[in-house]
């Protein structure tokens, strides 16, 4: 059985002149949580575009499963099962929690010959999927916009959740969130783990992701620097070695 979900090997990326990707090697086991950590520039967001279609590799290849893959757009990999969230990426404000966590996905009813939005479906399986993430929130008809950062977070990691998910990325999911976000979204990825979805946590901010992480690739400059289970590292000992090779 390949335990490996996703394997990247030898990745190299230029943008004109500049030599983003040096040969990185990645990898992720089934149900693992990986910190992918390093500075603004690393080369981070690089890696994962790859992975997910968005950039094509200048070098390299990629395995998904075993079987090696050559995806040309983000649905593609969300076809084989790769989700990622993007903190950036607003959910749309004025539309409700069901609308959103079922959005371009929508399912219909049949009255007669018309087709229309099943919303009490939406809505009852939209209660379900948060409950199973621990969010109590009120009413599912709630407009996004009022819900906090964390439980933006919640909406956008249950909606890969539904939709059978075997890896969800999240890229800088704590940039700017509270002390109350941040724990929301550490509680999000610990429940990942326990359905045996795998996660690639990107972030700078090493005490974010260490409490949560099994393992923790560390880039700098285009470069892997370290790979490392967290039982034989710690927070000092990352942060030293991201000093040292910034220097």
């Amino acid at each position: 059985m390949v335990t490996k979900l996703v394997e990247m090997q030898d990745i190299h990326k230029w943008f004109g002149k500049v030599y983003s990707l040096r040969g990185v090697d990645f990898d992720v086991n089934r149900s693992e949580i990986v910190g992918l950590v390093g500075d603004n520039g690393a080369g981070k967001s690089t890696l994962i575009k790859i992975l997910t279609g968005v950039f094509p590799p200048t070098e390299g290849r990629v395995f998904i499963r075993g079987k090696e893959v050559k995806f040309s757009s983000p649905k593609e990999a969300r076809d084989n099962g790769i989700e990622t969230v993007y903190q950036e990426e607003a959910l749309g404000e004025d539309l409700s929690i069901a609308r959103n966590l079922f959005m371009g996905k929508e399912p219909q009813k049949s009255i007669g010959f018309i087709k229309l939005l099943d919303l009490e479906k939406m809505k009852k399986e939209s209660e379900r999927m948060l409950n199973e993430l621990g969010m109590r929130i009120s009413s599912m008809e709630q407009q996004a916009k009022f819900c906090s950062g964390g439980e933006k977070q919640g909406i956008a990691i249950a909606r890969a959740m539904y939709f059978k998910a075997d890896l969800i990325i999240l890229d800088e999911p704590t940039r700017a969130l509270g002390i109350l976000g941040v724990k929301q979204v550490m509680n999000h990825v610990k429940e990942l783990k326990k359905r045996g979805i795998a996660c690639i946590f990107i972030t700078h901010n090493l005490h974010h992701v260490y409490p949560i992480a099994d393992r923790f690739v560390i880039l700098s400059r285009g470069k892997k620097i370290g790979d490392t289970l967290k039982k034989n590292t710690s927070i000092d000992k990352l942060t030293k070695l991201m000093i040292r090779k910034r220097a």
